[in-house]
């Protein structure tokens, strides 16, 4: 559905200009559910909005749902939906009739579009609003005429640009219900960007993350943190002596002693406090097996262990691994295109 090479974006700026997007290299299948992540200013808009042909590339091609994004751009645009950040529909209409101008600009006759009106209403439990105008609705029922909007026209392939954001969580819940259930009945392909970085965990089958416009891993997202972040054990020890000696016996079981982040832990690498004892934390690929050979090797060492906590990594664990930094926090926004 999805294949790009050398995509790059570059956009002017006082002084110069900046690659928004480098070389961005994309393949994505038939029915595939992808979270697309990275911090802000990384690329991720960027990339959606050459995919769905709304800015050109500055260099690479890109095909996408069977049409080149630049040499057919009309035909990109019919065969896909796009649900940006904001609102879709205007104010003084009809939620009814916003879907059937929805449809009619998508090439559907008058009657094929109120019969798809009436259907995507009843996918995404909008009947009882059809009559009332969008700003009328809550932002949970909005975000869900978003949605259908963008499928009126059937598309295959459906790009959703931070889908849930701002939502309160019982509306996030219930926008992955309809999405879900639309992936699940139609096989459409989705591709996504998310701040939720459980939603990307939980609901995505496979997950990409790019920054500074460059892809830097790709994969489920349980291979991302197996295989990049891994497990942690987090040992409470009795005294501080028992550190080093601690550390030493976790790098003999091939266990990786992290360190705190610097800018908000003044002590040495191996530790962290808690209310009255030192603490080690060690990344280890399966911390559910590897617990008990820890705790072995401690106890014979004549080291007690006061308490020990497994952590399963997270994809802010994946990021922080690939490149030092959070991909909670907020990077520099990328200036938009001079004309």
């Amino acid at each position: 559905m999805i294949h790009a090479r050398g995509l790059t974006r570059r956009f002017k700026v006082r002084g110069g200009a900046v690659d928004a997007v480098r070389g961005l290299d994309l393949d994505v299948a038939a029915g595939q559910l992808v979270a697309f992540l990275g911090p802000n200013g990384a690329g991720k808009s960027t990339s959606l909005r050459m995919l769905t042909s709304l800015l050109p590339p500055t260099s690479g091609t890109a095909t996408v749902a069977g049409r080149d994004i630049v040499k057919d751009p009309a035909g990109v645009r019919a065969r896909i939906g796009y649900i940006g950040q904001k609102n879709g529909a205007g104010e003084n209409f009809r939620v009814r009739d916003e879907l059937i101008t929805q449809g009619r600009c998508y090439g559907l006759t008058r009657a094929q579009a109120r019969t798809r009106a009436d259907e995507v209403l009843t996918q995404l439990d909008l009947e009882p609003l059809a009559t009332r105008k969008p700003g009328t609705l809550s932002g949970g029922q909005r975000r869900r005429l978003d949605i259908a909007l963008g499928l009126v026209h059937r598309p295959a392939l459906l790009f959703l640009d931070e889908p849930s954001t701002g939502l309160d969580p019982q509306s996030r819940a219930n926008i992955w219900e309809h999405i879900l259930r639309l992936r699940a009945e139609h096989g459409t392909t989705l591709f996504l960007t998310t701040h939720y970085l459980e939603e990307a965990d939980a609901m995505a089958e496979r997950v990409i993350i790019i920054d500074h416009g460059r892809i830097i891993a790709d994969g489920t997202a349980t291979q991302l943190k197996s295989d990049l972040a891994g497990d942690h054990l987090t040992l409470t020890l009795s005294t501080e002596a028992d550190l080093a000696p601690a550390a030493t016996i976790a790098e003999r079981l091939n266990g990786t002693v992290t360190t705190p982040d610097p800018a908000t832990t003044p002590d040495p690498p191996t530790r962290s406090h808690s209310a009255t004892s030192p603490v080690l934390r060690i990344r280890v690929t399966r911390a559910d097996t590897a617990l008990p050979e820890y705790l072995r090797a401690l106890d014979t060492a004549g080291i007690k262990v006061a308490a020990a906590e497994t952590t399963r990594p997270t994809l802010d664990d994946v990021f922080l691994a690939l490149t030092g930094r959070s991909l909670r926090e907020t990077g520099t926004q990328v200036p938009e295109p001079t004309p």
